[in-house]
C-alpha cells in the first residue's frame, strides 16, 4: 500500500478528536481565547449539552478582518508574539482550537476590535472555511459552535447523556471561575442551573468571595489562607479544615501560571498534606494558585491542555506540602463549623406535630390553648406536670424534680468560671456517657469526644518528643511476652531498630512471639499486646519497598500506638481532668480532628439552640 499525504480536512478532524473531545472541551477551548483576549465578561450557553449549540460572547480586545482570516487555519496563533516555546505567559497557544472545532461542527465567528468602524464575520463549516464578512456588533468577540461533531457522527456515540455533558460544562466554567476571580462569568442553558459569577477585586478577600461563590457559601467559614513563597514559585490560595471535606477529589482546584488543570503530582502533594489529618476515602476543598516563571513548567504535554510537567517536580510537591502542612497546623485546634449544623439539623423534629404523636396520644392529650403538655424523646414519656394558673416557676421547679440531667459527672461552677468560660472550647459542665464532655461557652456550648481528642493530643506529643530529645520511654517491671502471627512477628523484628527510635523495644522470642521490654511513657498503662498487634498491622500497609516518605510511615505507626495511650470511652473523668483536656486542646495543633480524621468537638451557638426551641 502506497504512502499518502492526507486530505487537510481530514487532517484537521483527527487533530479535533484530539482537542475537542467532548462539548466541554470546545468551552474551554473558547472560554480560554476569550481570556486571552482580555475580555472583563464571558457569557457561555449551551443546547443539548452543548451538541447542538455553543455560544460564548466576550467584551475583549476582538480580531481585524485579516487576523479573523487566519484565527481559523491551522497553526495560527497570536499566543506566541516572539516564537519562544519555552516562555508561555497565556492559556491557549496551540493553534488548533477553532480550525478544530470547524472541522467537526458549523463555526460561525462575529468580532470586531474597539477602534474598527465594523464588525467582521466568517463562518467555518465541516472543515470549509467561508469568506470574510462586514457584520454589525459591538466590541468583542461572539462564538457560535452548532451541531457539533456533525461532521463526524461516529464520535456522538461516545458522548454521554446531555445532562451529563451540561454537567461537565458547568465544570470547566467553575474552574475557570476559580482561576480568573476578576472576570464575570455567565453560565445557562438546558439541564443546569443558570449562574453568573460577579466580578471580584484583585485581592485576597476577593479571591475567598469568588471561591465562597463556586465551592458553597460554608467554605468562607472553614477556608485556611495559605500564601507563601521560595524560589521565585509562589504558592496562594485558601484550603479547606480537615474535618471540612467530601466524598470526591472534585472540589480540589489548581491553578497553575493562570491555567487551570489536574495534575497527578499536585493530587498527590495535598493527599500527603492530608494524610495525617484526614480518612483516606476523604478529599480536601481547595483552591491554590501557583506562580512561577513559565520556562520552569511546560505546558504544552497534553492536547487539552489539562496537565503541566514541572522542571523541578520534587521542590515543587514539596513546597505545596510544606505549605498546606504549615496552614493546617497554624489552624489550630478549628473544626469545621458544619458539625454543629449537622448536630442541629439531628436534634430538629423532621415527623409529624409532636401532638400527633402516639404517645401524647395515649396520654389523652389534645390541641388546644391547655398549659398541659407532655415531654417525650426517644420513645419515653415524662410524667404530665399539673395545671398552675399562674407563670411557669412552679411547673419549671416540679419538672426538676423528677428529669434531672443525667450526667455522669458534673462539674461545680466556680468563682473563675466566666474566666474559664472566655476559653475558645469554654469550661467543663459535665460528661455524659462516660465519653462525651459538655462544655459552656461565653456564646454557646461545645460537645468534645474524649477519646478522640486524648488520641490526637497524645500523637502530637509523640511527635513532639521524636522530633525534639526524642521519645521518652519507660522500662517494663516485668517485660511482657506477645504472640502474633509469625510473618507479622518477623516484620516486627525487622523493623526493631526503627521501633526503638519511636519508644517501642521489642526483640525476638521463639517463633511468632516477641518480648517487649520498654514502651513510650506516654503510653504506659496500656494494652501492649494491642499495641504491638497495631503496630504489626501498621507494618503490613507499608508493603515490601514502600515508597512512601520516611516520616509518613513513622507518623502512621505514632498514630496507631497513640490510640492505646489515650483517654478510653467509658472513663469517668473529674472536672479538673475535663478541663485539663480542653485547656490542652486549645494549645495543640490538629486537635480539632481525631487521628483518623474525625471531628473532635462540636459547636453549638446559644443562638441556634434558641432557634431549635422557637425562642427566636
Amino acid at each position: 500500500m502506497n504512502v499518502r499525504r492526507l486530505d487537510p480536512i481530514l487532517v484537521d478532524r483527527i487533530a479535533a478528536g484530539e482537542v475537542v473531545e467532548r462539548p466541554a472541551a470546545a468551552v474551554k477551548e473558547l472560554v480560554e481565547n476569550a481570556v486571552d483576549a482580555g475580555a472583563r465578561s464571558i457569557e457561555i450557553a449551551i443546547e443539548a449539552g452543548g451538541r447542538k449549540l455553543i455560544r460564548v460572547v466576550d467584551d475583549g480586545q476582538g480580531m481585524s478582518p485579516e487576523d479573523l482570516a487566519l484565527a481559523v487555519e491551522r497553526h495560527a496563533t497570536s499566543k506566541i508574539p516572539d516564537g519562544d516555546l519555552f516562555a508561555i505567559n497565556t492559556l491557549g497557544f496551540r493553534g488548533e482550537a477553532l480550525p478544530s472545532i470547524g472541522a467537526v461542527a458549523r463555526l460561525a465567528i462575529t468580532t470586531r476590535t474597539a477602534e474598527a468602524q465594523a464588525a467582521s464575520s466568517i463562518v467555518v463549516e465541516a472543515g470549509v472555511k467561508g469568506p470574510v464578512r462586514p457584520a454589525s456588533a459591538p466590541a468583542g468577540t461572539r462564538i457560535e459552535v452548532t451541531d457539533l461533531f456533525a461532521a463526524t457522527p461516529a464520535r456522538l456515540k461516545f458522548l454521554k447523556s446531555d445532562r451529563s455533558e451540561a454537567q461537565a460544562v458547568a465544570e470547566i466554567v467553575k474552574r475557570l471561575a476559580i482561576a480568573h476571580p476578576a472576570i464575570r462569568f455567565t453560565l445557562a442553558g438546558e439541564h443546569i442551573t443558570p449562574f453568573t459569577y460577579a466580578p471580584e477585586e484583585a485581592s485576597e478577600h476577593g479571591f475567598l468571595r469568588r471561591l465562597s461563590r463556586v465551592l458553597g457559601a460554608e467554605f468562607n467559614d472553614n477556608a485556611m489562607t495559605i500564601g507563601v513563597e521560595r524560589e521565585g514559585v509562589r504558592v496562594s490560595g485558601f484550603a479547606g479544615l480537615p474535618t471540612y471535606h467530601r466524598g470526591t477529589s472534585t472540589h480540589i482546584h489548581f491553578v497553575v501560571n493562570g491555567r487551570p488543570v489536574r495534575d497527578k503530582l499536585l493530587l498527590g502533594a495535598v493527599r500527603g498534606a492530608y494524610a495525617d489529618v484526614m480518612a483516606s476515602d476523604r478529599h480536601p476543598i481547595l483552591a491554590l494558585m501557583i506562580d512561577l516563571n513559565p520556562r520552569d513548567v511546560d505546558v504544552n504535554v497534553h492536547p487539552a491542555k489539562t496537565e503541566v510537567r514541572f522542571r523541578d517536580p520534587a521542590f515543587i510537591r514539596g513546597f505545596v506540602v510544606g505549605a498546606l502542612k504549615e496552614s493546617i497546623t497554624r489552624s489550630g485546634f478549628r473544626s469545621a463549623t458544619t458539625g454543629g449544623m449537622r448536630t442541629l439539623d439531628s436534634l430538629r423534629p423532621h415527623g409529624p406535630h409532636p401532638s400527633h404523636h402516639p404517645l401524647h396520644m395515649k396520654a389523652g392529650l389534645h390541641r388546644g390553648p391547655s398549659i398541659r403538655a407532655a415531654h417525650t424523646f426517644a420513645g419515653w414519656q415524662a410524667p404530665v406536670a399539673p395545671t398552675y394558673g399562674q407563670g411557669f416557676a412552679e411547673p419549671q421547679r416540679a419538672f426538676s424534680e423528677f428529669a434531672a440531667p443525667s450526667a455522669d459527672s458534673r462539674a461545680p461552677h466556680h468563682e473563675n468560671d466566666s474566666a474559664i468560660e472566655a476559653a475558645p472550647l469554654g469550661a467543663a459542665r459535665a460528661q455524659v456517657h462516660g465519653t462525651y464532655i459538655v462544655a459552656q461557652t461565653q456564646d454557646g456550648i461545645v460537645i468534645v469526644d474524649q477519646h478522640a481528642a486524648h488520641e490526637r493530643l497524645v500523637y502530637e506529643r509523640l511527635k513532639r518528643e521524636r522530633d525534639s530529645s526524642g521519645i521518652a520511654r519507660q522500662l517494663l517491671l516485668i517485660p511482657d511476652v506477645v504472640d502474633l502471627d509469625p510473618v507479622d512477628a518477623d516484620r516486627v523484628v525487622a523493623e526493631a531498630e526503627t521501633l526503638a527510635s519511636l519508644g517501642l523495644v521489642v526483640e525476638p522470642f521463639g517463633s511468632g512471639a516477641l518480648l517487649v521490654r520498654e514502651v513510650p511513657s506516654a503510653l504506659a498503662g496500656g494494652r501492649i499486646k494491642a499495641l504491638v498487634q497495631d503496630v504489626a498491622d501498621a507494618l503490613a500497609e507499608w508493603g515490601e519497598g514502600s515508597e512512601s516518605p520516611v516520616e509518613t510511615r513513622l507518623d502512621a505507626v505514632l498514630s496507631r500506638m497513640s490510640c492505646h495511650g489515650s483517654i478510653r470511652a467509658g472513663r469517668r473523668l473529674k472536672p479538673e481532668e475535663m478541663n485539663a483536656l480542653l485547656r490542652e486542646m486549645e494549645v495543640t495543633p490538629l486537635s480539632g480532628q481525631c487521628n483518623h480524621g474525625r471531628p473532635t468537638y462540636v459547636e453549638l451557638k446559644l443562638s441556634d439552640i434558641e432557634r431549635l426551641f422557637g425562642r427566636r
